[in-house]
């Protein structure tokens, strides 16, 4: 169905029990839905709840024998297709089958004719058979675990040449976990040129995604997207933006005004989650999906506007960072100000104590973010310069990584990624960079501590972000942006 290509031109069905509900068109800025006579049940139709507010455009609850080929296509691929993935993507039912009322898609190691490890798997989609824009999109699954094992639940749109190529075209990533830490989901929305992105994450503490099922939800609407994990909303984005290189933005809501299918896979290997090794059991690498339910309004209103930025503003002292000095005992886990959080391996703590923050390491992980502080939604304004202050040392002489990313643009760094050593004495540190990118309401200060060969206990105090003033010299900024971009300010 197309509703905002060149002209209103909607002929999709939704099947419901009680009937067929086919799009007559728009009014005003609303899409409409009107009943028709001759109904056709959706397959199990009986067996999917209702929920309030939507109408069942589509579901499988995979209780059949085998695939459905009237929802699904098989895709395969070539090993290395993309993300430098190891996995060749079959048609075979040994890599994609209907078992036990559940979908299965398993990973298998073999080997090739030179005797070399090989790995198959599977993917499948929705593409021209159960493609719509706007709606629930409800995925009941289980993630296997194993070290390069990549399950994920997405959405590509059907024409995706329409805007551009990828990024342009946008991608909605409804669930993806990395099968060395199944306790972690990711939901994200890529879209932009420059590529650009916006991520949610969700930590479990007692469960993992890998020891049950687990309901991974998306709620799209032409302004807003909502990701949730067993009903807990956890992001919430409304500001995308699409563009070709060097012309104005595409008119909002592009690029997600277009429709888009379904796509369930298993990838192996790549170049986020790294290659399988000895510890990865490919007996139990399944990626079992329940069920995949799709539901849509009676109407929605396209007459969006893109949000404004609201930049955050300094304090009286010009900092941008809040609770830099450490004065004031607050939550680290919380996603306000500053947050501790932890990565692949990565295990430890942090505290406010004495006007100090003190981060204890018990497993440094395997990535340097795997120990990481961080405060987000800093203002970074193109063409401003900017210093980066803080008081740091450790119980050891060990190294760490500071720098300023772009969570929402694809983390690129504006302040590039700096090691230094922190010694047993107390140290200022400062660094000076110029943002030459977007305007960014949400740059972020880093402070990583993971995989540097040291667990030694790390305190930091009097962490300011500021803009340099206009009697600075702002071309001596740039020159420190530029040497800590080519390393020489590292080590």
């Amino acid at each position: 169905m197309s509703i905002f290509k060149k002209s209103v031109s909607i002929i999709s069905v939704l099947s419901l029990a009680s009937g067929i509900l086919a799009f007559a068109g728009c009014k005003g800025n609303e899409v409409q839905l009107t009943e028709i006579e001759e109904p056709e049940l959706v397959a199990q139709v009986e067996t999917t709840p209702e929920l309030d507010g939507y109408n069942l455009l589509w579901s499988d609850e995979f209780n059949g024998s085998e695939l459905n080929m009237d929802i699904w296509n098989y895709e395969p691929h070539s090993p290395g297709w993309t993300n430098s993935e190891l996995q060749e993507y079959t048609t075979s039912t040994d890599n994609v089958f209907v078992k036990d009322g559940n979908l299965v898609i398993k990973a298998l190691k073999t080997k090739d004719n030179m005797g070399r490890d090989y790995y198959t798997s599977g993917k499948v989609t929705t593409q021209h058979k159960k493609d719509f824009m706007y709606g629930k999109v409800v995925v009941r699954a289980k993630a296997p675990e194993g070290q390069g094992l990549w399950p994920a639940i997405w959405m590509m749109p059907t024409d995706e040449g329409y805007y551009g190529v990828w990024p342009k075209c946008g991608e909605i990533d409804i669930m993806e976990v990395l099968g060395n830490d199944v306790k972690t989901a990711y939901g994200t929305l890529h879209y932009g040129e420059p590529h650009s992105e916006q991520q949610g994450i969700v930590t479990l503490t007692d469960d993992s995604f890998a020891d049950s099922f687990h309901d991974y939800s998306v709620e799209w609407e032409p302004g807003e997207f909502r990701w949730y994990i067993d009903d807990e909303l956890y992001l919430t984005v409304n500001d995308w933006f699409t563009a070709l290189a060097g012309e104005d933005e595409k008119p909002y809501p592009a690029p997600f005004n277009q429709d888009f299918f379904m796509q369930l896979n298993l990838a192996v290997g790549g170049t986020w989650p790294g290659n399988p090794d000895e510890t990865t059991d490919f007996n139990n690498a399944e990626f079992i999906v329940d069920y995949v339910r799709v539901y849509q309004k009676d109407a929605y209103d396209t007459n969006v506007k893109k949000p404004e930025k609201v930049f955050r503003t300094a304090d009286e002292t010009g900092n941008f960072i809040r609770n830099g000095a450490f004065e004031t005992a607050e939550a680290l886990d919380d996603e306000e100000d500053w947050y501790f959080l932890l990565f692949e391996g990565g295990e430890g703590s942090a505290e406010i104590k004495d006007e100090t923050m003190i981060i204890y390491t018990d497993k440094e992980g395997t990535v340097d973010y795997s120990v990481q502080l961080v405060q987000p939604e800093l203002p970074m304004i193109k063409g401003k310069s900017y210093r980066v202050t803080f008081d740091c040392w450790a119980d050891e002489e060990r190294k760490l990584i500071v720098c300023v990313s772009a969570p929402n643009a694809g983390w690129i760094r504006y302040l590039q990624d700096t090691t230094f050593t922190a010694t047993t004495e107390p140290t200022t540190y400062t660094y000076e960079f110029t943002m030459k990118d977007k305007d960014d309401n949400n740059g972020r200060l880093e402070f990583n501590m993971g995989n540097k060969g040291s667990k030694a206990t790390i305190y930091i105090k009097n962490v300011r972000v500021e803009e340099i003033t206009e009697g600075e010299d702002a071309d001596s900024a740039e020159a420190a942006d530029e040497e800590e971009a080519a390393g020489t300010d590292a080590e």
